[in-house]
């Protein structure tokens, strides 16, 4: 758990880093919240990789993360705004996935 959630920082503050200061957008409320979203699903998808979930479990568990960050970006900014979390949630989620696929144990946890 304790690394699961040092993916989440590290993926939430590189993240945000990159937004700010390479695309700059207006609203930092907005890069701040995508930049959640993407270490979100770093430490999701972290934690998630391990043989204790099976694949419909990862697969009903990731859906229902992105669920709550379409919600919370529904009622912090507007649906329209939230929609972009999903994708880079889902982006992050399976190249996750594919970068660990290339290992002999097909895991990024060892």
């Amino acid at each position: 758990m304790k690394k699961a959630l040092l993916y989440f920082a590290l993926g939430t503050v590189l993240s945000f880093l990159i937004n700010y200061f390479f695309y700059s957008s207006k609203n930092i409320g907005l890069d701040l919240y995508y930049a959640l979203a993407f270490g979100f699903a770093w430490g999701i998808a972290y934690y998630l990789d391990t043989p204790n979930f099976s694949l419909p479990q990862k697969l009903g568990l990731s859906f229902l993360a992105m669920g709550v960050m379409v919600a919370i970006g529904t009622l912090i900014f507007n649906l329209e705004q939230a929609i972009p979390s999903v994708l880079k949630f889902s982006t992050v989620f399976v190249a996750y996935y594919l970068i660990a696929s290339f290992r002999a144990n097909k895991t990024l946890r060892d």
